[in-house]
């Protein structure tokens, strides 16, 4: 699997997250066996560039190549200068965000709200693609099939797209106006695979090695993308390397490897995040770990009303110790992740 000049270590990605894929989560899932991580959406708007919460989601710092930044906007030349800006911070590859169907993107015209205006849309690749050019950046993109039922252009644009420059193409197997509601389908990812030459990823509702397995072979795609079956879980990502490759799934993983992953997770988020929201955006992420463990359901209430990072993360700790106490591996999971505290946005 290859973007432009990087090869990938393998054809299974976990998907950018509006909130969730930090360079800490980033990092966590490449340990866990992700081929590829695009951080999350960063605005184009100039004045939101030095803010605190743009300049946390353009961290990289000590992050494995090749560095991917996902961008936002509805301004062509806006788009183009945010890319540029981007790529003079590190940004090895630039990808563009025609995916996120959260109301407040798709309210200014952002996201999967550009599949609407398709010279809009196409204007955007262009101008991106010639910022990117000079620097030798590859420039792919994230869409959905369209954006209703009676409107999945996602064809049309995927060939267009190719024509102006992108070298990936990742397509979510919903239309904005679905949101995460239903089921993904898959016959448009197949559809935009067998009309143009460049990379497909295939995203939606993956979250299992077989579904891994079976999408790629619905579709044809060249890799899949997992979005919120590895909050929580971020070794699904290993398990589906693993059984693309042989056929043969993986045992559930030791609850003390889990222990040491979170603890090591939850230190490098405070890290980036600082006391106050570190310890406040942290619940999230530890309340998926533990929803379907356990004892995890009252954990997590109390773990909720800790205001500081020491506690927090001792009461993690001492979770984790108590339950490997009785169990040497996590129980098998459940197929699906709930959609309970869904992230902002599958970006």
């Amino acid at each position: 699997m290859q973007i432009g000049p990087y090869l990938l270590a393998n054809n299974v990605f976990v998907a950018p997250m509006a909130g969730v894929t930090d360079r800490p989560f980033r990092q966590l899932c490449r340990s866990f066996g992700a081929g590829y991580a695009v951080s999350e959406m960063v605005s184009s708007r100039r004045e939101l560039w030095n803010t605190l919460k743009t300049s946390r989601r353009a961290d990289h710092a000590g992050e494995p190549g090749p560095v991917a930044v996902q961008i936002a906007g509805t301004d062509a030349q806006m788009m183009a200068e945010a890319a540029a800006y981007n790529v003079e911070r590190g940004a090895q590859i630039i990808d563009i965000n025609m995916g996120c169907p959260a109301k407040k993107v798709c309210n200014k015209w952002a996201g999967s709200a550009l599949m609407q205006d398709e010279p809009l849309a196409l204007a955007i690749v262009q101008a991106v693609v010639r910022a990117c050019e000079p620097h030798g950046v590859p420039v792919t993109l994230k869409m959905r099939t369209g954006w209703s039922q009676s409107n999945r252009n996602a064809l049309a644009l995927a060939r267009a797209f190719e024509c102006a420059g992108i070298r990936m193409l990742t397509v979510h197997g919903r239309t904005r106006e679905q949101g995460y509601g239903g089921h993904a389908e898959y016959e448009t990812i197949a559809a935009v695979k067998a009309a143009v030459r460049i990379p497909v990823v295939a995203n939606g509702d993956i979250t299992t090695p077989q579904k891994a397995r079976d999408v790629l072979a619905a579709t044809g795609a060249d890799a899949v993308m997992v979005g919120r079956a590895a909050q929580g879980r971020p070794w699904i990502l290993r398990e589906i390397v693993h059984f693309l490759a042989t056929g043969t799934e993986l045992a559930p993983p030791l609850v003390a490897e889990v222990r040491r992953a979170l603890l090591a997770h939850l230190q490098d988020h405070y890290a980036l995040y600082g006391e106050f929201t570190g310890v406040r955006s942290a619940r999230k992420h530890i309340g998926w770990y533990v929803k379907a463990l356990p004892g995890g359901v009252a954990f997590r209430e109390g773990m909720n009303r800790i205001e500081d990072s020491a506690t927090q993360l001792a009461a993690v700790a001492q979770f984790f110790e108590a339950l490997g106490a009785s169990m040497d591996r996590l129980p098998v999971a459940p197929a699906c992740t709930p959609r309970e505290d869904l992230a902002e946005s599958d970006a």
